[in-house]
């Protein structure tokens, strides 16, 4: 593995000039904002107190959105908000509302169904509609129970998916990043969206599909496979949208649970979208038939969602960008849109290491890598500039080279505006932070504005420590000058007076 150092002689003399000559012109920072539609509104409507007591949680992790506690049937069907809502109900409370009172009085509205039934956690949809009717009732359904999916953990990541769910559904047509995960079982969200969330932070969404046909239809908007667009897949469905497919290898195809479900995704998957990783979470022996095509991770395995974690980080673009040869072999490690510049530089030499490089970035260019890493650091223009690319040898270098260069030479010239104070770097953040009326930060910090420049900036490591923050007022604002502090410290260590 080798370690790529920035310099200033990464540029010709021409590029430095233009550096200077532009260094009063300022540039736009266009944060990523993946849901246009934010929940307002959480009702919960409980018979069982822990539940109730868990809104509690809800207004210390997400205290922009008001939570009400309802006593009773009437006013839960009742309900009614012009803003988006999430309604959350137990067993027994689902079994008294009036659902369709409920949606049509909330237009953007998610039903929740918190379940205490242990066969529910662990049964397919249409097993458990037929044996308790009222789960048909709810557009999401969790397990809580009294030891691993206690509310106050879970609920957060509740909200959450429910807002991913009403986004995708029916807003914002923009380029998205998606996590689907395919799995029968509401027991297996209640152990898995709390970490995944923590992982990608305001990144990408999640959506939940629980049968073949659902995945079937979400992927490619069809109802059976013989209907899917052999020449225009992409312009159906959600497929082109997706950066992780995370399933159970059984799960019901056609009302019966079986190991072809899985089996077959994975194969429609390789097919039409092989740039897709698939993760398949499942302890069932026939899951390692495909352990050569698709990660493996027994389901509930102590350790897994650590090792999940790395996984994720590694190939969907969250973390840093690897140079991989044909044997999965890592050549190179990159972090940031400087080291990735460089590595340009190594392709574009008459070299029998620079004509490896190419042929593996010209693979890169082909399966869209180089827009789902630079969109998920903050990229957001030059990832749409570069998706896909599929010029070929010195080409395709010249090309990439010329839209890195461009970003680097901005980077120093795009502040992000905190009330109206330009912050430009490290310090002037730190500065802000320590100054600044704690509440003119939570819009940023809610919405991951901090860690998206901070990308930007090249600086991932602090970026991702912002990620899993979550508050309000002064503590929220301690909290992350101190990070921002401690980093610092840390940068300088290593590079010397930050830029």
């Amino acid at each position: 593995m080798q370690t790529i150092k920035f310099t200033i002689n990464m540029f010709s003399n021409q590029d430095i000039h233009t550096l200077y000559k532009t260094k009063k012109r300022e540039f736009k920072f266009v944060p990523r904002i993946i849901n246009p539609v934010k929940i307002a509104n959480v009702v919960i409507f409980s018979a069982e107190e822990r539940v109730r007591q868990a809104s509690g949680i809800l207004k210390e992790n997400i205290p922009w959105i008001k939570v009400d506690v309802l006593p009773d049937p009437i006013s839960a069907s009742n309900y009614g908000s012009e803003q988006a809502s999430v309604l959350i109900f137990d067993d027994i409370a689902m079994t008294l509302i009036d659902d369709k009172k409920i949606r049509k009085n909330v237009q953007d509205v998610v039903l929740v169904l918190l379940s205490s039934n242990s066969m529910i956690h662990c049964s397919p949809p249409v097993v458990a509609q037929e044996k308790f009717p009222y789960t048909n009732k709810a557009d999401l359904v969790f397990a809580i129970n009294h030891s691993e999916f206690v509310p106050e953990k879970i609920l957060p990541s509740v909200v959450r998916c429910a807002e991913d769910k009403l986004n995708i559904e029916k807003y914002s047509k923009a380029r998205r990043f998606i996590f689907l995960i395919v799995d029968d079982e509401p027991r297996w969200f209640s152990q898995f969206l709390p970490t995944l969330y923590n992982i990608i932070g305001q990144r990408a969404d999640v959506m939940i599909t629980r049968t073949y046909e659902e995945t079937l239809h979400f992927l490619f908007g069809v109802e059976d496979e013989a209907e899917i667009d052999e020449e225009n897949y992409c312009s159906h469905g959600h497929g082109d949208d997706v950066v992780c497919v995370i399933t159970d290898i059984f799960f019901p195809k056609g009302r019966i649970l079986k190991y072809d479900a899985g089996k077959d995704l994975f194969n429609l998957i390789s097919k039409y979208y092989p740039r897709i990783p698939i993760i398949i979470a499942s302890k069932a022996k026939e899951s390692y038939d495909l352990k050569d095509f698709a990660f493996i991770m027994p389901k509930g395995d102590k350790g897994s969602l650590q090792i999940l974690k790395g996984y994720i980080h590694d190939f969907t673009g969250m973390g840093d960008f690897f140079i991989r040869g044909k044997t999965g072999k890592i050549y190179h490690r990159l972090r940031n849109i400087r080291e990735l510049y460089q590595i340009m530089l190594k392709a574009e030499t008459n070299t029998e290491d620079g004509q490896e490089l190419r042929e593996i970035l010209e693979t890169y260019g082909r399966k869209d890598y180089f827009s789902t890493w630079l969109y998920m650091h903050g990229f957001r223009e030059l990832a749409d500039k570069l998706r896909p690319k599929r010029d070929t040898g010195k080409r395709l270098i010249t090309v990439l080279k010329r839209h890195l260069k461009r970003e680097i030479l901005r980077m120093n010239d795009t502040p992000l505006i905190i009330d109206g104070n330009k912050v430009f770097n490290l310090y002037d953040l730190l500065h802000t932070l320590r100054t600044i009326d704690p509440d003119k930060i939570q819009y940023l910090s809610d919405n991951d504005f901090f860690s998206n420049w901070l990308d930007r900036k090249g600086y991932p490591e602090l970026a991702e420590e912002f990620r899993p923050i979550h508050g309000s007022g002064a503590k929220l604002e301690e909290a992350l000058a101190d990070i921002v502090e401690k980093w610092i410290h840390i940068y300088e260590r290593k590079e010397g007076k930050l830029r």
